[in-house]
């Protein structure tokens, strides 16, 4: 018994080299195989990708369509090649090369099944790029029953999205977010479109119901109650109207500031000025930020003259200065100066206010594009609701 043990024990020892033989062999033979692969890709493949690394996409698509010349000639297998030099011709602007080589690669008799729906689905990329958005659309929805059927749906919600048709992008938004990835913030704002256009031509129930259901989509929609609330206002039902406005507080504080006038001129219609008012005082004192001061000026000097106007814009000023304050703040005391100081005092308020024009805007919070003018959808990176309602310094 104790004899077995022993040799028990010593096996693993004696068969160590046999297993660092074994593996030397299988490295070496692994070894072999890559550098035989190795020399087997063209030159050009590599000049490409060096190409590429140096971020010069003209030379790497010339030299990779020298490599797909070359394996033509030779009858092998160009399948992945066509695709990654449609992609390059497709993000280089050269659509029709892009556009001719997938479609050669649909005409080849290896080109089916999987394949076929690939090619096919760069093919539409490349109409799409192209401008040919009919043609782009026919292609994805020939898609719809393929392997290839979701991002074919992204590319037709983003084809909508650009199309303004808002009913389509409805449809194909509520299909995508059928899995994990819920479209409801999307589909909210297409329901918006359809109201601020409703409004626009007044037709006012229908725009009523649009934002109801952009509403019941997503409860924290802050522009639906913007829309709602303006629809209101054009039925002169002011007190639904301050209702739709004041509820932006819960949903989101930030964008009070875009519905500031409208509820002063809600309250104003139903004889309430100065409760209007005070509304948007306490707005200001609640919450900094909001971008208030000039309609809270031109209220108050409205209502209680230009002393106590310019108190009151004053005193806020004070409790968050920053640059669009401290330029009305010397826009409010020129006047008072003494005239010795006047000059100079309108120096510094014209060089605040072109260093306002670079420097003071909006920006989106997704991708930090910057812009004057307010936007509900990115036009940088296409994401909706991302900008900041106030315009901030940057």
């Amino acid at each position: 018994m104790g004899e077995s043990i022993f040799w028990l024990w010593l096996a693993p020892v004696l068969l160590l080299p046999v297993f660092f033989a074994m593996g030397w062999f299988a490295a070496r033979v692994d070894m072999r195989a890559v550098l035989k692969q190795a020399k087997s890709v063209p030159e050009g493949f590599y000049k490409s990708l060096d190409a590429l690394v140096e971020r010069d996409s003209g030379s790497a698509a010339r030299a990779l369509s020298d490599v797909v010349a070359q394996q033509s000639d030779a009858k092998q297998s160009t399948y992945e090649l066509h695709l990654t030099l449609g992609k390059l011709y497709r993000t280089r602007g050269e659509h029709n090369k892009a556009i001719a080589l997938h479609q050669s690669l649909l005409d080849s008799p290896d080109t089916v099944s999987a394949r076929r729906e690939t090619v096919l689905f760069e093919l539409g990329q490349d109409f799409q790029a192209a401008g040919l958005v009919d043609r782009a659309e026919k292609i994805f929805l020939d898609l719809q029953q393929t392997g290839m059927a979701k991002p074919a749906k992204k590319i037709l919600l983003s084809i909508y999205q650009q199309d303004r048709d808002w009913q389509k992008a409805i449809v194909s938004a509520q299909q995508l977010g059928s899995g994990n990835q819920g479209y409801q913030f999307e589909i909210a704002q297409f329901y918006c479109e359809l109201a601020q256009a409703a409004l626009y031509h007044s037709e006012y129930d229908k725009a009523h119901s649009f934002t109801l259901e952009a509403l019941r989509i997503n409860r924290k929609c802050t522009r639906a109650n913007l829309i709602l609330g303006d629809v209101e206002q054009k039925q002169q039902n002011f007190q639904a109207a301050i209702a739709a406005y004041s509820a932006i507080e819960k949903q989101n504080h930030e964008y009070l500031s875009m519905a500031g006038e409208r509820l002063y001129d809600a309250y104003d219609a139903l004889g309430k000025p100065q409760e209007g008012l005070s509304v948007l005082l306490g707005y200001m004192q609640t919450f900094p930020n909001l971008d208030l001061l000039h309609v809270i000026y031109e209220k108050s000097l409205l209502l209680n003259g230009e002393q106590q106007a310019n108190q009151t814009v004053i005193e806020l000023i004070r409790r968050k200065p920053d640059l669009q304050g401290v330029y009305r703040l010397l826009n409010l005391q020129i006047s008072e100066l003494n005239p010795m100081w006047r000059t100079d005092v309108d120096m510094m308020r014209g060089v605040i206010g072109r260093q306002m024009q670079k420097t003071v805007m909006y920006r989106c919070r997704h991708c930090h594009f910057k812009s004057q003018v307010f936007f509900w959808h990115c036009p940088a990176c296409n994401k909706w609701e991302t900008f900041t309602p106030n315009r901030i310094e940057i």
